[in-house]
């Protein structure tokens, strides 16, 4: 009994790990769109919110059009451990307005 004790704890705490990386990337994904829509550095905002094995394999992109800017961030979920290896990528989206074209 005690080895299946075990593995429902080890994957419900893959499932903790999955939702707190869900958290950090719509996190990550907001502050790199707020940074770059008033001319800020997209990636580096991105990555500034995020710490150790989440920053790591962390992939922010900011795009423009329309007069919004949308950034995607791409975070791989640690496996059991963070720093250990990684599961799978975890992508979240955000727009802001882009004010720089408000401006002009």
């Amino acid at each position: 009994m005690v080895p299946v004790i075990l593995l429902t704890l080890a994957l419900l705490w893959q499932i903790v790990l999955v939702g707190y990386t869900y958290t950090l990337a719509g996190n990550a994904a907001d502050e790199a769109a707020r940074a770059a829509a008033v001319g800020g550095d997209c990636g580096e905002a991105a990555l500034r919110h995020l710490d150790g094995a989440w920053a790591s394999g962390a992939r922010p992109h900011c795009s423009k059009g329309g007069g919004m800017v949308t950034a995607v961030v791409t975070i791989d979920v640690p496996l059991l451990v963070p720093g250990l290896g990684s599961l799978l990528p975890v992508k979240a989206e955000a727009a802001a307005v882009d004010e720089e074209d408000l401006g002009r």
